[in-house]
């Protein structure tokens, strides 16, 4: 079967709460892509790269894949690193 990968997405980078990260995909990796020579887009025939599928936890995504046969690869989020600032540090130089 096909190789795929299972992760996190990175939120939007236009908004700075991080509501609805919470969702774990799982994408099929590209096989053979071409180029094409006019436009200089990248292609494939392979269909299963337009398939992303949702799950509400990492478990329900592996057990998926393991019952469907698909090799997987699991993509761990980094730890966010959170820098406590206070107003006063803006006047205290």
């Amino acid at each position: 079967m096909k190789k795929a990968k299972i992760y996190i997405p990175n939120k939007n980078p236009m908004q700075s709460g991080l509501g609805k990260n919470n969702k774990w995909i799982l994408e099929f990796e590209t096989e053979d892509p071409t180029n094409n020579p006019l436009m200089g887009w990248e292609s494939s025939s392979d269909m299963y790269t337009e398939l992303k599928l949702e799950f509400s936890s990492k478990e329900l995504a592996i057990t998926y894949a393991k019952k469907k046969k698909i090799d997987f690869e699991i993509i761990e989020p980094k730890k966010r690193k959170i820098l406590k600032k206070s107003y006063a540090d803006n006047f205290l130089k």
